[in-house]
């Protein structure tokens, strides 16, 4: 009985290591970015499907979901933070559709059964991927107006870069899916 408990706090223990670990170099990768208008274009879809991969699909939604409580509490781990505001002021503003979109992504990734195929990883990663997009355009939308080219200003600029780091995701698979032994 001692055993069983134990093992369930170290359980614990270890995926609180983790998710605090996966918010550090999420925040981190908040901070890489090129700007673009209305939303800066950073490595966080990159670190989104990683965690999802690695982590899986319960304790990736918890660490997004861990990152957004720290982003909407005034932590500067949003891009853009602190210098364009912090807390839950930055939080709904023009990229809320997008962060929110990090945990369908992270969801998604953690749940699909990756193979050997690795156009199939690909295609895989697009639709988990696209979540963060979708979300993103209709929050703007609802922001900004229908009437705006939502697709021009909210996706298209970042479409090149996103399907470079979703390849490099798909190549890395194989190697992530060795880590998720140790969470």
């Amino acid at each position: 009985m001692e055993l069983v408990k134990n093992f369930k706090e170290s359980k614990v223990i270890k995926s609180i290591f983790f998710a605090l670990l996966g918010t550090i170099i999420l925040a981190i990768s908040s901070k890489i970015k090129i700007p673009f208008y209305p939303v800066p274009m950073t490595m966080q879809t990159f670190v989104v499907l990683l965690i999802g991969i690695v982590f899986g699909w319960k304790l990736g939604v918890a660490t997004i979901s861990l990152y957004l409580f720290e982003g909407i509490i005034g932590l500067p781990v949003f891009s853009g933070t602190p210098e364009k505001g912090v807390g839950i002021i930055y939080f709904t503003g023009p990229t809320m559709g997008y962060l929110l979109g990090f945990i369908v992504t992270a969801y998604l990734a953690g749940k699909f059964h990756y193979s050997e195929n690795m156009f199939k990883n690909f295609i895989k990663l697009i639709v988990a991927t696209s979540f963060i997009y979708i979300l993103g355009m209709i929050w703007l939308g609802s922001l900004i107006g229908w009437e705006k080219p939502l697709f021009t200003i909210g996706a298209k600029p970042f479409l090149l870069a996103e399907l470079f780091k979703i390849l490099l995701a798909t190549f890395l698979i194989s190697k992530l899916k060795k880590f998720k032994k140790f969470i």
